[in-house]
């Protein structure tokens, strides 16, 4: 498939690519002003995991999420929300790490788990990482030592009790048939490496384009493709990095799930070229829409609840409580009683001073947010 796009498609495009632009410098424009900035970059977090399996077709309550992630489930998780906690801390670790480095070999290899991935996905005058020095390659040589030394000490307890001594060698390896017998997980005609390679041959194309333009080339290629198969997920994310890469969003990782989530399913996924390029770039102008609405409700938040704190004395912990309701979509009793260090009884009386909302309705299990 040729992913070139010519003049005449980018001349139909322009209204939705002029609104995207504006929207998204506009929202990061306050963003980078805005008082609420962290609160709000760590909800987007939330907002978007919920958004990436919504457009997967799969639905998880943010509240779950909230409580999944603050280790403090009301229920046994479900397989999509432990999905949707993995597109959580996949968000958080692009957001920690450089702008570039998600578009790099390392970072793809590193994100997509294939640690065999040799293809060259290096943007122009981008510095990749060191991977001697990556945080999982260093946990799996000391996990690979730690397994070394339990062999030698359960061969010299053998040797030390007269057991014959197993001889590893002589086992045969174990196929991988035998730990997946339907062929569910290694599939031979599913390259991996190959298809994210091919992925990566559109990121040069892409820099010669609009920003906006170029992210919806990436996400157009990525759905088509389908460089993974367990994380498909992950191309949404890469469309954020690519906006932060390219300078267009970098007070924040762009919510692009979130507003994407609101075009419908039939547009996203249409025939036509054209009208799957609109789609992808009115969820852009749609996600940086929702993130200016979002961002009125928490300044609005906000000054009310400094008006609760602001005689108060200076070790108070309703500031503290403020910037921790902020940055999550709720909170329980239990999840402040712990981020503050105070008693059940105390949580309760701080939500009380501060003013907070009460969303449940319930006697038990209450959570309050900012609605």
């Amino acid at each position: 498939m040729r992913y070139e796009i010519d003049a005449s498609l980018i001349k139909q495009l322009l209204p939705d690519i002029v609104m995207a632009e504006d929207g998204l410098a506009r929202l990061d424009e306050r963003a980078q002003r805005s008082s609420v900035a962290q609160g709000f970059a760590e909800r987007g977090h939330f907002f978007d995991a919920v958004g990436a399996m919504w457009v997967a077709g799969e639905l998880v309550h943010v509240e779950d999420l909230v409580l999944h992630d603050a280790h403090m489930d009301s229920r046994a998780p479900s397989h999509e929300l432990t999905i949707a906690h993995a597109v959580l801390r996949a968000r958080r670790r692009l957001w920690t790490s450089d702008a570039n480095w998600p578009l790099t070999r390392a970072g793809l290899a590193v994100l997509s788990g294939a640690a065999g991935y040799a293809g060259e996905a290096s943007r122009t005058g981008a510095a990749e990482p060191n991977e001697d020095e990556d945080t999982e390659t260093l946990l799996s040589a000391e996990l690979a030592e730690i397994d070394a030394v339990l062999e030698r000490s359960t061969r010299l307890l053998d040797e030390h009790l007269g057991k014959p001594v197993s001889d590893q060698s002589t086992r045969p390896a174990p196929s991988k048939a035998a730990g997946d017998p339907m062929g569910l997980f290694d599939d031979e005609e599913w390259d991996e490496a190959s298809r994210l390679h091919e992925w990566c041959r559109l990121i040069p194309l892409a820099d010669t384009m609009p920003c906006v333009l170029g992210a919806a080339l990436l996400f157009e290629g990525w759905e088509k493709i389908e460089p993974l198969r367990r994380q498909h997920w992950l191309g949404g994310l890469l469309v954020s990095s690519y906006l932060r890469a390219r300078g267009k969003v970098t007070s924040h990782l762009f919510s692009f799930h979130a507003g994407l989530r609101t075009v419908r399913h039939e547009l996203r996924r249409a025939k036509d070229r054209r009208t799957r390029l609109q789609a992808f770039l009115q969820g852009m102008a749609e996600g940086a829409a929702l993130g200016m609405k979002e961002m009125d409700r928490l300044s609005l938040a906000h000054t009310q609840m400094e008006l609760r704190f602001r005689d108060r004395r200076s070790n108070s912990s309703l500031p503290e409580l403020a910037d921790f309701i902020l940055s999550r979509p709720i909170v329980s009793s239990a999840m402040v009683a712990k981020e503050l260090g105070v008693t059940s009884r105390g949580a309760l009386n701080l939500l009380n001073d501060i003013g907070v909302r009460e969303i449940t309705g319930r006697g038990r299990y209450r959570a309050w947010g900012i609605l």
